[in-house]
């Protein structure tokens, strides 16, 4: 529970700032970090691939087989559209929402964007097991995770407000650098 220094902060935070969105790709701890970081300001969370699951009523691998990437993503544009017009809120996206460019505004327009960057082996790791993925359903998934990220870092770094890297840290310690950048700014 935030103590009276921390809620003087975290009104003065939302009356500037409102949001903070968190980006990148699978398994950067977008979830894990983003719960943390908001229980710090006293924010609420939301993670809009488990919206859209809440909403479907089926996990997203189902998802994909039903309607594809395509309708997914039509699906998570309008939960991440939604979801950024709420205030005091840390949102997690899916590592693909950057593909769209009304994500990338809605986002950037909305609230402060950070960046968690980590690898694709690290992500490879920390992904290896989770057969929720579904662009990992393949032969090769490092190969798939490298030839992502090629894709989608530039979106990451152009839409980010905020670079932090989650490689090799806890989840933590990330949380701590964002929530201390936040407040330093």
């Amino acid at each position: 529970m935030p103590d009276f220094e921390d809620f003087c902060y975290i009104l003065q935070f939302m009356n500037q700032t409102k949001n903070i969105f968190l980006i990148g790709p699978m398994g950067a701890g977008k979830s894990t970090i983003g719960r943390q970081v908001a229980s710090q300001l006293g924010l609420q969370f939301d993670d809009s691939d488990h919206e859209i699951q809440r909403r479907t009523g089926v996990d997203i691998p189902t998802i994909f087989d039903f309607e594809g990437e395509e309708g997914f993503r039509k699906r998570e544009r309008a939960v991440i559209d939604e979801l950024t017009q709420r205030t005091g809120i840390v949102l997690a996206t899916g590592g693909g929402s950057v593909l769209d460019p009304d994500n990338r505004r809605n986002l950037s327009g909305r609230g402060v964007v950070v960046y968690l960057y980590c690898s694709p082996e690290q992500q490879y790791e920390r992904t290896l097991r989770d057969r929720n993925r579904p662009l990992l359903q393949s032969k090769d998934p490092l190969g798939t995770l490298q030839s992502l990220m090629q894709e989608r870092d530039p979106l990451y770094r152009e839409t980010a407000d905020m670079i932090i890297v989650s490689e090799k840290r806890s989840a933590a310690s990330v949380a701590g650098e964002i929530v201390n950048k936040i407040r330093s700014e």
